[in-house]
């Protein structure tokens, strides 16, 4: 009888915990998803030009998520930490203080990051790259420049708000910002005859004009009146703390995110480079962009996770991490059969190229078990960044990255063999 009123009693409880990951995590994963639609609609834009310009915009997009955008989202993933803990705990100006820091400290990161993407061409002449191909790549990158800034400011702000369980102004700014970056970017790209550059230039202008509305909502709003404070001097001193915590996290995200995108670059020393090239970065854009449904879902449980051990309740903790695994393994397998049964039209949203559709129907397969296995992923890393196992989680990414590179790339499909046995070593 015992044990059937404690077994009632831990359905209870974590159907009760289901509902509170389940509303944050929906509305995040929504967020996830409106924010990275924003280079797949440049993609998709530009991959009815022409060949080369959906190779040239697929490096491009890979080599700024390697240099930049992934170590700014890594790092930034610090603040789930610091202002998770600081909120559940009632510290409201300390939370308002790490976000400064976080802003201050990668404003800083942009500029090396900034003459990297000046001289990428060179550097991807040397690793092999098509030099016509790498001189496209050089002038989509350099328009991104002003997207990075924008995104030094933008990924601290999400955490600001994700971290107070604000996920509504998110979908809001995200999903206004999308709609302005899908007219503004087919104005530039077929009406102003800018090719690829008016992709990157209507991407950055869009980063900018998010940026703004956030600002906008923290400014006015009362639901921030608690955290919204004044800049302080406090924020510099801060800025050693914030990189004990964000190196860690960036670590994490960038060698998972490296590895993915390592494949786009690989795939430009084929003798075609610019099929294979076309072909793999639909792939990983397909998979990139279920990836921000899971990671909504960890993100939602990291929020949990961080206010929970802010305000002293560890045995909530437990609860919140398996309420979120059950959704990532429904969520995982829902995504995969659907994926499959459409795989032979799928490839038509991003070329016209019946070659180009073709292989992505090949490829889905192992896509598919690509969706699974990220949907574990995702959940599991974002438990590691809210402040469990933080410094030991780099290290499953830091052994099994290398591993890669030991692996037959002959083909894509050895390439997206390579990659899955990657992340099933991750996760184990």
């Amino acid at each position: 009888m015992e044990e059937s009123s404690t077994g009632k009693w831990g359905w209870m409880k974590m159907r009760e915990e289901l509902k509170k990951v389940g509303t944050i995590a929906a509305p995040m994963a929504v967020s996830s998803v409106l924010q990275y639609l924003l280079p797949v609609v440049s993609l998709v834009m530009v991959g009815h030009l022409n060949q080369l310009s959906l190779s040239s915009v697929a490096i491009a997009t890979s080599l700024t998520n390697v240099s930049g955008f992934s170590v700014l989202s890594g790092m930034a993933g610090g603040l789930e930490t610091l202002c998770g803990q600081a909120f559940g705990a009632g510290q409201y100006e300390k939370f308002g203080l790490y976000t400064y820091t976080a802003i201050i400290s990668l404003s800083l990161v942009c500029f090396p990051i900034t003459i990297l993407w000046i001289f990428n061409d060179k550097i991807l002449t040397l690793l092999g790259q098509d030099p016509t191909i790498s001189l496209e790549v050089r002038k989509y990158a350099i328009w991104l420049i002003p997207a990075l800034f924008g995104s030094a400011i933008l990924k601290p702000l999400t955490r600001f708000f994700q971290t107070q369980s604000l996920i509504s102004p998110m979908i809001l700014t995200s999903a206004i910002a999308l709609c302005f970056h899908v007219v503004t970017c087919w104005t530039l790209v077929f009406k102003l005859g800018l090719g690829h550059v008016g992709a990157a230039i209507s991407f950055s202008l869009c980063v900018w004009f998010n940026v703004i509305m956030l600002l906008s909502f923290v400014r006015y709003s009362s639901a921030c009146e608690k955290t919204r404070i004044s800049f302080s001097k406090n924020a510099l001193v801060g800025v050693g703390e914030f990189f004990r915590f964000a190196v860690p996290a960036a670590v994490m995200v960038c060698l998972k995110w490296w590895a993915c995108e390592i494949l786009v670059l690989l795939a430009g020393l084929f003798p075609n480079p610019k099929l294979e090239t076309s072909v793999l970065s639909i792939c990983l854009t397909i998979s990139t962009l279920h990836f921000t449904i899971p990671y909504g879902f960890g993100a939602a449980a990291s929020t949990r996770v961080s206010n929970e051990l802010g305000a002293g309740n560890p045995q909530a903790v437990h609860v919140a991490v398996s309420a979120t695994m059950f959704l990532a393994v429904t969520e995982g397998f829902i995504v995969s059969a659907t994926l499959f049964g459409c795989r032979h039209i799928l490839g038509y949203a991003y070329s016209d190229d019946r070659m180009v559709v073709h292989y992505v129907a090949v490829m889905i397969p192992l896509l598919c078990l690509s969706i699974f296995t990220d949907s574990l992923q995702g959940v599991l890393s974002e438990q590691r960044a809210s402040g469990l196992e933080l410094s030991l989680a780099p290290l499953s990414n830091r052994f099994s990255f290398p591993l890669l590179l030991l692996l037959p790339t002959g083909k894509n499909r050895q390439l997206w063999q390579g990659k899955e046995y990657l992340m099933l070593n991750h996760q184990t």
